[in-house]
């Protein structure tokens, strides 16, 4: 009977330490609107917690559908009109990792 081998590296927690999937434009962007979607959902959380004004009907029914409702709307949001943070966020990841940034490959001596 053979051993079973792992298909990366194995450090001793028997966690993989392949990290190779991880970067790619892909999943940089992915992040980015995830990124995007949290913060826009902490922004509607803060604007509901404002209160300007009480409503006639208060309930924990209506605030669970409120906090559903604000975050598709933040995924929605972000998917469609983003604000730009999660772009933001995106480009300054890239420009730390050489090889999803063409451009700043290192110069030949």
């Amino acid at each position: 009977m053979s051993p079973i081998t792992a298909p990366g590296p194995i450090d001793a927690g028997g966690i993989s330490t392949d990290t190779s999937r991880l970067k790619s434009n892909d999943n940089l962007d992915k992040a980015g609107k995830k990124f995007e979607a949290v913060f826009t959902g902490m922004m509607l959380k803060s604007m509901r917690q404002a209160k300007l004004s009480d409503s006639l009907f208060e309930s924990k029914a209506l605030d669970t559908f409120t906090e559903m409702q604000d975050a598709r709307v933040a995924q929605t949001m972000a998917e469609h009109t983003p604000l730009g943070i999660g772009k933001a966020m995106t480009d300054f990841l890239a420009k730390s990792q050489s090889d999803l940034n063409p451009g700043a490959a290192e110069p030949s001596p």
